[in-house]
């Protein structure tokens, strides 16, 4: 089965084929950087994420751009008020830029905190300003951009195809206008190209029409243009900026190439609270930097994918929970694995059943690509690795596994859970066995675990019992067995 995308401008399933056999150009609308990221940003950027880790997985060459947007978006996504950035600057006393920094550092922890691989190039609007002129300056020459009282406005009466992406049409916007129309605009759906900076507006710079700063839509065009070609195969966004930030790129962009300029267009859906769509300016969202004090972050990442991108997800803590014990599952049976494939010798276990098991391996494996070939299908593709879960859980407690098996499974929950859905890390937040447990926290609980035995093997009873209490004051919790001692967090 070859991948298939739902495109938001033919609204229907189409099999993905990039312009350039084997390269992917790749865009995805990034954050206005005024505060910290939510949740809602959370599963746009996982969602994402997933779709490059899989196209790279499928052995395509990804280009992924993720603009940083730091000037010209205005509050409520008009064409007139106040810029976000400096809105946010004032607030804080601080100056614009400074406020952007902190802003874009803060997002990257966040997004690396996801396990979100970073974009090949994460370009910021105030660095293209010279580019969007120029953009602006050839829509002008071509007739579709026209002059007023110092701002330049995209007239859309000249491209019959705007509202296409949205299903909107001119007539309708024309309509559902606002009374306060401005007077400026030929018509009251033209958007903002360049808008003049009134007195005391403190991110603006010179340009023919004077001073001022670009629109935001401008701003995507020129950079996923700049750095991706003209036509792009995929540009991402959340649903909500389908219209107007996205419709208008269409028309900005095709109207000064005279190219199509996108093939897909993939839009994840929102998050939700109680229903109602999470949102800064509604004062109902969470910050991920809240959300990861009481929740592990590959816990939300998690949560995330157990719903298809374009669906809504409705936000609680409760919701994460439930993620959680569903993501401790998997690391659980990781750990064990993991530990068991450092343990096992060759010549040990039935190899007579080897290619049975490869076999269904497989199966597990082809399951996983027909999921994420239908459209990134994630919570179907969760549904497969925790059918591989259980399947690799009998076989640990069989114990008649070789270690070909035990490393072949392994390398399937590394590359299936790990490099595709970035579920599965050297870090676990499950139960793992002495020696198996990952990263620093792993060594180091397992150095205690070693020193713990000594102690016992020693009849220091107290002592032991000390590591246990301490441990257990951190958090974590040790049990013995038969196969030897395994912990997990409480």
């Amino acid at each position: 089965m070859d991948l298939r995308v739902y495109s938001t401008l033919t609204r229907r399933l189409e099999e993905f084929s990039p312009l350039d056999p084997g390269y992917v150009r790749m865009y995805v609308c990034g954050p206005t950087v005024y505060g910290d990221a939510h949740i809602g940003h959370g599963k746009s950027y996982v969602s994402f994420d997933v779709v490059v880790r899989y196209l790279r997985y499928l052995g395509y060459k990804v280009r992924y751009v993720q603009n940083i947007t730091d000037v010209g978006h205005l509050t409520d996504n008009a064409d007139a008020g106040e810029d976000k950035v400096e809105k946010r600057a004032a607030a804080e006393r601080v100056d614009p830029m400074e406020l952007v920094e902190r802003y874009t550092r803060s997002y990257f922890e966040d997004m690396d905190a996801l396990n979100v691989v970073r974009p090949d190039i994460s370009p910021r609007a105030s660095a293209h300003i010279g580019e969007q002129i120029e953009l602006v300056k050839t829509l002008i020459e071509k007739g579709f951009g026209y002059e007023a009282s110092g701002s330049v406005y995209f007239d859309v009466s000249k491209f019959p195809e705007y509202g296409k992406l949205s299903g909107k049409r001119v007539e309708e916007l024309e309509a559902g206008a606002r009374v306060e129309v401005n007077p400026d605009k030929r018509h009251p759906a033209d958007f903002a190209l360049w808008k003049k900076a009134e007195r005391g507006h403190i991110l603006r710079w010179n340009s023919p029409w004077g001073w001022g700063y670009p629109g935001w839509h401008l701003e995507c065009s020129v950079m996923s243009m700049r750095y991706l070609g003209e036509t792009l195969d995929i540009h991402g966004g959340g649903l909500e900026n389908a219209f107007p930030h996205h419709e208008s790129e269409i028309a900005q962009s095709q109207a000064a190439t005279g190219k199509p300029f996108v093939r897909y267009w993939l839009h994840n859906n929102m998050v939700t609270v109680n229903g109602t769509k999470m949102g800064k300016s509604l004062g109902n969202f969470t910050t991920l930097k809240d959300a990861f004090k009481k929740h592990p972050p590959l816990s939300i990442r998690y949560f995330v994918l157990t719903s298809h991108y374009r669906s809504p997800l409705d936000f609680s803590d409760e919701a994460i929970d439930a993620a959680e014990k569903g993501l401790r599952r998997i690391h659980n049976a990781v750990g064990a694995l993991r530990a068991a494939v450092g343990a096992a010798k060759d010549g040990i276990g039935d190899a007579s059943l080897d290619d049975k098991r490869f076999k269904e391996l497989d199966e597990f494996r082809a399951r996983f690509e027909e999921a994420m070939n239908d459209d990134f299908n994630t919570p179907a593709a969760i549904a497969v690795v925790s059918d591989t879960v259980r399947w690799a859980n009998t076989l640990l407690t069989e114990g008649s596994a070789t270690k070909a098996v035990l490393e072949r499974t392994n390398e399937m929950f590394t590359r299936l859970g790990g490099d595709v859905l970035g579920i599965v890390t050297e870090n676990l937040l499950g139960e793992s066995a002495a020696g198996g447990g990952g990263g620093l926290e792993g060594q180091l609980v397992d150095l205690l675990i070693g020193l713990r035995n000594d102690m016992r093997k020693a009849k220091n009873f107290e002592a032991s019992d000390r590591i246990r209490k301490g441990l257990a004051g951190l958090g974590i919790e040790l049990k013995d067995g038969p196969e030897g001692t395994t912990w997990k967090r409480l």
